[in-house]
């Protein structure tokens, strides 16, 4: 049976919340690093869909009508929560710094959706006055999220998650 996906998109927003909230809590009771490795994917695959369709559909439709500087600063979030998603995506879970790697994506990830979800100042709430059509945007968000799932699960999954709005110095 086919997993519900809310089709009001603050909703959908929140489920993927939820999810990877589970999936933390699941990381830190685990002690074998095999089993570390295995939820670390799933996290980071939760984290690149539920990134891309905030970026490519919810961002863009909520900026103009909520604020603006809000938005910019959950992109750049983002930025810094895919800096570790691409690394932990590579790394081995014996390696030093792994646990914390992970404790510290975590911290940042619950940092992001306290400021989303805040009630009347949050983000969500921001959108929630606006005269978005809430079901009509997420069932396209749901739409892409569906596609996105399938890609993960194909060879090759999803690419490296994209930096929006950072860029990073090579030394």
């Amino acid at each position: 049976m086919a997993e519900y996906t809310p089709t009001d998109a603050i909703a959908l927003l929140k489920a993927d919340h939820r999810k990877v909230e589970e999936l933390f809590e699941e990381f830190d009771k685990a002690r074998r690093s095999d089993r570390k490795a295995a939820i670390v994917q799933q996290i980071c695959t939760e984290l690149k869909i539920h990134t891309m369709i905030e970026e490519e559909i919810f961002y863009p439709a909520i900026k103009p009508k909520t604020d603006a500087a809000m938005v910019e600063e959950g992109v750049i979030e983002h930025d810094g929560a895919k800096v570790l998603i691409n690394d932990l995506a590579q790394a081995d879970p014996k390696a030093e710094y792994y646990d914390a790697k992970v404790k510290v994506l975590s911290e940042e990830i619950k940092h992001h959706v306290a400021e989303e979800e805040r009630w009347i100042t949050g983000m969500f709430a921001q959108a929630r006055r606006t005269d978005l059509d809430m079901e009509a945007l997420g069932a396209r968000m749901a739409a892409r999220k569906e596609e996105l799932v399938a890609q993960s699960q194909k060879k090759g999954g999803l690419p490296v998650a994209k930096l929006e709005g950072l860029e990073l110095i090579e030394a």
